[in-house]
This record gives C-alpha cells, sequence and structure tokens, in this order.
C-alpha cells in the first residue's frame, strides 16, 4: 500500500503589526503600599526599583483590560477585529476556569467566530503565546492572532506580605501577529526547572481551600532570592541562545524587553548579556510594578510610545517566572505610531 500524503499549507512570514496596553486609572505609590505593609518607601526603591504601580478597580477586570489592550493593538495595526482569526490570552490570576477569557474577549471585541483559548505560563506566558500565534501564521491556518497578557496579580496576593506586596500590580497588554514579507519574530527558546517550582508558587490549592474554608485563602508567595537567581543563570544562556537561533548578535539588537520583574534583575540581566550601549533597555517596572504576563508586552509599548528604539530594529523579548520556566524568542519592532 503506497504511504498516504497530508496536504499543508507553504509557510509564510509573521511578525507583530500592532503594540496596545491597559493601564488601570489608580496609580499606587508605595507610601500607599506601605500603610498595610511593614515596611519602608526607601527600602521597596532600593529593593526593587519600582516607585509606583496600578492596581485595577471593581469594573477593571481582566475581561475589560484585555478587550481594551487588544483595541489598541488592532487600531496600531489598523486592521479591524473581524479580520481575526485566532485569540490567545496568557495570564495566571484568572480565577474562573471556564469558560476560556479568550473566548470573552473574542465576543467583546467582535472577533466572535475566531478560535481562542487561554495559555497559563505565568511570568514567561506572554513569549509561551507569541511563539504559538508566530507558528500559527506561518502555517498559514488564519491570517492575524491577537497575543494578550492581563493580570490583576491584586487578587492571588496577600497585600501583607513583605516579600510579594510591593512588587505585583495589574494591568494588560497585546500584540496582533500577523504576516509579513521577511521573517519578523524569530525561533522561540524555552524550558522548565520543575525543581525549582516551591520558589513561586500558591500558598494552598483551591481544593484545600474549599474543603477548609477557615484557612488562608491561596496567595502566591516567592522566595526572591531563588527566583532571582536561577532567573540570572537561565535567562542570559538561554537569551544569548535566542539571538544566536535568530543569527544575530547582542551588538545587532535595538532593545531589550525582558519580563519586568524588578528594576535590580534587568540591570542585572542586562550587564551579564554584556549589551552595548545602544541597546534600549524596558524598564517600565518603575511605575507599572510586576505585571507578569502583562509586563513584556505593556513595556513594549512604553517603548514605541517614548520612540526609543526605531521601527523595525531587533528586540529580544524574555519572559521567566513561576515553574521555573521560561521562553523567549528575537522580534522586530513595528512602527511606533498608529498605522494609517
Amino acid at each position: 500500500m503506497a504511504a498516504q500524503r497530508i496536504q499543508v499549507r507553504p509557510a509564510a512570514h509573521s511578525g507583530i503589526l500592532g503594540v496596545g496596553a491597559y493601564r488601570p486609572r489608580r496609580v499606587v505609590s508605595n507610601d500607599e503600599v506601605c500603610r498595610r505593609l511593614d515596611s519602608t518607601p526607601e527600602w521597596i526603591e532600593s529593593r526593587s526599583g519600582i516607585v509606583s504601580r496600578r492596581f485595577a478597580g471593581p469594573e477593571e477586570t481582566l475581561c475589560a483590560m484585555a478587550v481594551a489592550a487588544a483595541g489598541a493593538a488592532l487600531q496600531h495595526a489598523g486592521v479591524t477585529p473581524d479580520a481575526v482569526g485566532c485569540v490567545i490570552v496568557a495570564s495566571m490570576s484568572n480565577l474562573v476556569q471556564t469558560p476560556p477569557l479568550a473566548v470573552l474577549v473574542a465576543d467583546e471585541i467582535g472577533a466572535g467566530r475566531a478560535a481562542a483559548f487561554d495559555l497559563s505560563g505565568a511570568c514567561a506566558g506572554f513569549c509561551h503565546a507569541l511563539a504559538v500565534a508566530g507558528d500559527t501564521v506561518r502555517a498559514g491556518e488564519v491570517r492575524y492572532v491577537l497575543v494578550i497578557g492581563v493580570e490583576r496579580m491584586t487578587d492571588i496576593i496577600d497585600p501583607a506580605d513583605r516579600g510579594v506586596a510591593f512588587m505585583f500590580a495589574d494591568g494588560a497588554g497585546a500584540v496582533l501577529v500577523g504576516p509579513t514579507s521577511a521573517p519578523a519574530i524569530g525561533p522561540v527558546v524555552r524550558g522548565a526547572n520543575g525543581a525549582f517550582r516551591e520558589a513561586l508558587r500558591m500558598s494552598a490549592s483551591w481544593a484545600e481551600f474549599g474543603a477548609d474554608p477557615q484557612r488562608e485563602r491561596p496567595v502566591m508567595r516567592m522566595d526572591g532570592r531563588r527566583v532571582f537567581r536561577w532567573a540570572v543563570e537561565e535567562v542570559v544562556t538561554a537569551g544569548r541562545q535566542a539571538l544566536r537561533d535568530a543569527g544575530l548578535g547582542v551588538s545587532d539588537l535595538a532593545a531589550f524587553v525582558p519580563h519586568q520583574a524588578n528594576l535590580r534583575m534587568i540591570d542585572v540581566l542586562a550587564d551579564r548579556l554584556e549589551l552595548p550601549a545602544h541597546v534600549v533597555v524596558a524598564r517600565d517596572v518603575v511605575t507599572a510594578g510586576n505585571t507578569s504576563a502583562a509586563s513584556i508586552p505593556m513595556a513594549l509599548r512604553r517603548l514605541l510610545d517614548n520612540s526609543a528604539a526605531a521601527p523595525g530594529g531587533p528586540a529580544l523579548l524574555f519572559g521567566f517566572g513561576a515553574g521555573l520556566n521560561y521562553a523567549g524568542q528575537v522580534v522586530l519592532l513595528p512602527a511606533g505610531g498608529a498605522r494609517r
């Protein structure tokens, strides 16, 4: 019997066409955080580099923030919602297991017939989702994919936990991935090390909480020093690999947009990667805090708004977090302003 063949579409190229972000209205200073935390504004800033962050109000739900960021990305790209064939939402703070948040977002933006699913990769979730989107467009399955990172980290932290409460915040970022004339999303480099899983985890499962409502509500716990050491070692090695896989060196980069964990970590990563002075390093964490899966697209939008890096230049994106897991790739930056 002759071997059967499966027909596949010819490979195309893909890239980021538009970037959008949503920042909650409420700005929270270090002074305000310290009203519920045994700390000082000076200690917080010296420890993390964070000066302020945004906390979402009751009406700023995950869906509402994701819809706002998605709409901004579509406007930037000049693409209408009905052209979107797939929506991927990366989040670690969605407390509703079903239906997928992406389905709700797709319906709200007017892309109700698009494929839609969620991806849980913690702070690395956006880069994992971006890789899926790039491959989906390259395979010719759909023309446009919306990738959204959105978090309400304030829903899953203990505001009195001195180790994490000052770091985390809320927000959303989105990119529209579509066809390009040349490759504009490089190969993803990703991995995980479960041996470090206790360094960043939930304090209990919802099943345990349901069985004993008197116990502490599940919140995020973190061994910051252990995560810091792991991230510096893994991200530097993997980041260099992502550059090699894209056929570039550090001197070719226009920007470095890592997960906005804290300013100290960002600066150490930039130093260990030996980035030249011309490479713009995203430091959105100073006024946005750590927004987990939302942090990279939010930081990317900030760079474009500030015209800090030239359109078309290569940027190394890299996410890392709970698991502990990581993912990153080199992308070409889209134009800064809205397309007309």
